[in-house]
């Protein structure tokens, strides 16, 4: 890791107001390590950034926000990488414009690993949820760690599949729009705890930063940089998750799109992608038989296999069974439904109940039902 002395040039440059990443890439390129860029006096700095950002870095540094970057630093299992840090993950230096500076709470040697980014709707649908929770559950214990971004639906599926694959998993990493010290959703605290206890959160952006709408395409391009792979699962046509693939696209990486139901919203984007040549993918080990070409002999080795745990069984009478065929695949409303079975509402709620409550089918906004698992 950087000493603490360059550890202090280097957030001294993060800091500097107005001096964005692009600018401090080339005065590091310039210059090379921070405590040279200082020593080089203005008229040099001038040269490559300008005078008004030359008078910027010159300036008096903000104590307080570097004492307070080094203190959390010091902190247990509180990291801060920068570019010129061994631990700094290699897989970054491929896009474009790699952060200067990452905030990693937890293990950093996670980044180093081969790893799949999985992310999708922040209101999936229970059937996304499962599947994106499937999906990194397997491939973790394939040895993939998951990359997503600790947002609510199709990223919090994904990073709780891949903890509940346990020890002998890959493990998962949150890449955060905030700082580090900053936990957003709220409702994802807990998660966030238990990533950082068994995973890594990384953040680019300095502590305190509010989750502000701006800073979240440039967190994306940090989770499809990580990966060797991006694996979406549900998303509409305007998704925040259409930007991360085409990064990963324009650097290389794999494009994977789980496609759905012709009628969902939140299949539209999935077959967007499939449509631009993402590789359309049904089980895990699609995904899987994909990067086996890509990685040859750095593919990671599967954990040892566990014996499956059997969904709880409900012995279905001839009307559940009927009901359950006739929901088919796609959502649909109760009255639809009511139709196709021959039965009262009422009856319908009826039969419904106990299937829910079983984990075969969930409710979705609108009065909808949907069957629930592969």
């Amino acid at each position: 890791m950087t000493g603490d002395d360059d550890l202090i040039d280097w957030l001294r440059l993060a800091a500097t107001p107005g001096l964005g990443a692009d600018r401090q890439r080339s005065l590091l390129a310039a210059f090379g390590l921070p405590r040279h860029i200082f020593a080089a006096g203005r008229s040099a700095i001038t040269g490559v950034v300008g005078s008004v950002a030359a008078d910027a870095l010159l300036a008096e540094p903000r104590q307080d926000w570097i004492e307070r970057a080094r203190a959390w630093a010091a902190e247990d299992g509180s990291h801060i990488l920068t570019l010129a840090d061994e631990a700094y993950p290699r897989a970054l230096l491929d896009i474009a414009d790699p952060p200067v500076l990452l905030y990693v709470k937890g293990d950093p040697a996670l980044l180093q690993r081969p790893a799949l980014a999985i992310v999708g709707a922040r209101s999936a649908t229970p059937q996304g949820d499962t599947n994106a929770e499937a999906f990194a559950r397997h491939l973790a214990a394939q040895g993939f760690t998951i990359v997503s971004g600790l947002a609510a639906g199709i990223d919090a599926a994904a990073h709780r599949g891949a903890l509940a694959a346990g020890a002998a998993g890959a493990g998962t990493v949150a890449v955060v729009g905030t700082g580090i010290d900053r936990i957003y959703p709220a409702r994802n605290a807990a998660l966030a705890r238990e990533i950082a206890a068994c995973g890594a959160i990384v953040s680019e952006f300095p502590l305190g930063t509010p989750p502000l709408q701006h800073n979240f395409p440039r967190r994306n391009r940090v989770i499809a940089g990580l990966a060797q792979g991006v694996l979406v699962v549900e998303a509409a046509l305007n998704s925040g998750s259409l930007i991360t693939a085409r990064l990963a696209a324009e650097t290389g990486r794999e494009v994977f799109a789980i496609p759905g139901s012709i009628h969902s919203p939140l299949s539209r984007g999935c077959h967007r992608l499939i449509r631009d040549g993402a590789k359309l993918v049904e089980t895990a080990e699609d995904v899987v038989e994909e990067l086996r070409g890509r990685l040859g002999t750095h593919l990671p080795a599967p954990a040892a296999k566990r014996s499956a745990t059997p969904q709880a069984d409900l012995t279905l009478d001839g009307n559940a069974a009927r009901v359950m065929e006739a929901i088919g695949h796609d959502p649909v409303d109760l009255d639809t439904l009511a139709q196709r079975c021959s039965l009262t509402v009422d009856a319908l709620y009826a039969i419904l109940l106990p299937l829910e409550l079983d984990g075969r089918v969930a409710s979705l906004p609108g009065g909808r039902i949907q069957r629930v698992g592969r």
